[in-house]
This record gives C-alpha cells, structure tokens and sequence, in this order.
C-alpha cells in the first residue's frame, strides 16, 4: 500500500486532535454526533481530501479536494431545509494519453433536504428533496453536464451510535453528443460510534452504479475524527483509509486515503 505525502502528516495532527480532546467542554461529543448527522441543525464546512491510485492500466491516481458547506434554514415551527453543496477541486496525473497532469473543477452536486426539526416518536431522522448536477468542471476533469433527481437520508441515533443511509439518484437533462447520457445512483450506508471525548469512529460505503453501462464502484471509508479547538473555535479533524472493493475496469484500485478537516459554528446558547 503506497499513500501520498499528505496522509503522513494527517495521521501525526489526528494524534495531536486525540491527545487534547479531553480539554474540550462537554457539549464537543454532542457537536461530533451531529456531524454525524447529514441533516443536523449545524452550520459546518468540511474540506475533504481523497487520494486514489490505480486507475487506467494502473498508473494513473488521483487527489481529490471536496469543499462541502452545510448550511441549515429554519423554514418554519417544524421543518428545516439543508442545503449541501459538494465542489470537488481535482489534481491527477496518467489520464490523458500524453501523461500530462490535470488541475481543475469538477462538477458540483447541491442537494436540499426537507427535514423535520424533531425525529419522529421512533427516534427516525429523515430528510428528503431535489438533487443537481452543476457543470462547473474544467480541464476535461468530467463530463460537463447539467443533472437533476432526488435525495433522500434516513438516520437513527441511539446513545452514542448513529446507523443510517444517504442516497441520491441523478439524470442527465441536458444533450451533448461528446457526453451521451446518465443514470446514476449513488448510495452510502454508514454507521458511526461517538465517544464521550468527541471521538468519532465511522465506516461507511459510498457506492456510485451507473444504469446505463450496469457498472459499479464500491469504495469502503474507514476514519476516525476528533473535535478540537482552533483558535478557540470547534474543528473537527478526520483521518482514514478507503478500500476499493470493486470498480468497473480502469478505475481505482487498492488502497487509497482520505483527510477531513471540518469548521463547526454552532448557535449560541
């Protein structure tokens, strides 16, 4: 397994997070339950850095920057809307046949979420709502295309545990002979433990399958985050590997790694 520069540094500032965590206040493992939660009511901006390598006849790899504001309006007594904007920033090399690098945009996934402010009697949380794909990509780094579909998560939280599933489905609506047309669905179980400390020890799938070609890729995230505090403010630091269980041919391959760094403003009060 062979990992980039960066992931070294992540594992020593994850140490660093797990070492102060116990001089934050009280309400940090509520904060990291939440974070736990896609439709929480948390104001939140994750910074996530995916590495993966193998793609191609092997050589090729990729790093992925994904800027992912979370931003919750009060629509009324009993109901939120979420909005969640996902804008990946891409850096990779070995995917044009010359072998030069690529630096760019992809396209942005931004989803709301009609979500109910209290969990039903049986503990549910829920949101559902519209889905877009945003052509913003650059550089050729994707098939730069408006989408448009439906969203939808499910979660419940018990104690320190939180078990849940996002999913969303997207069509292609606009016509363009250089990218044909789509039909995917991506789907990600996850579950989560939360300790008293603000420790947060997560697995998840984020499976992407593509209607049209009947192909897969099945990534498994394996993190741990700690809420800290910079600057007096609540961050939380992520660290992890990624397993590619499966992926259509010349995809990623093997092992791979991710970095989340996440600024928290919660309400006062």
């Amino acid at each position: 397994m062979r990992l980039p520069l960066w992931f070294v540094p992540s594992a020593a500032a994850l140490s660093l997070a797990l070492s102060v965590g116990g001089a934050l206040a009280q309400s940090a493992d509520e904060l990291a339950k939440k974070l736990s939660n896609p439709v929480a009511n948390l104001i939140s901006v994750p910074l996530q850095l995916n590495y993966n390598s193998g793609y191609g006849s092997g050589d090729a790899n990729q790093t992925t920057l994904n800027i992912q504001p979370v931003i919750p309006i009060s629509i009324g007594e009993n109901w939120n809307l979420i909005s969640r904007t996902i804008l990946p920033v891409v850096s990779q090399d070995g995917f044009l046949p010359d072998g030069d690098s690529q630096l760019g945009f992809g396209n942005t996934t931004q989803s709301f979420f009609f979500s109910p402010k209290k969990p039903t009697k049986g503990g549910l949380i829920w949101g559902v709502g519209p889905v877009l794909s945003i052509p913003t990509a650059t550089d050729g780094i994707a098939a730069n295309q408006w989408g448009a579909g439906i969203t939808g998560v499910a979660l419940v939280q018990k104690g320190q545990w939180t078990v849940g599933v996002l999913a969303n489905h997207l069509w292609s609506v606009t016509g363009d002979d250089r990218f044909g047309s789509y039909s995917n669905t991506y789907f990600q179980p996850f579950l989560s433990y939360t300790t008293k400390k603000a420790t947060s020890f997560a697995i998840n799938t984020e499976t992407n399958y593509n209607w049209k070609t009947e192909e897969a890729s099945v990534p498994i995230n394996m993190t741990v985050g700690q809420i800290v505090k910079i600057g007096g403010k609540p961050v939380q630091i992520t660290a992890g590997a990624r397993y590619w269980a499966d992926n259509p041919e010349g995809g990623a391959e093997g092992w791979g790694g991710r970095l989340v760094v996440t600024y928290l403003f919660p309400k006062k009060g």
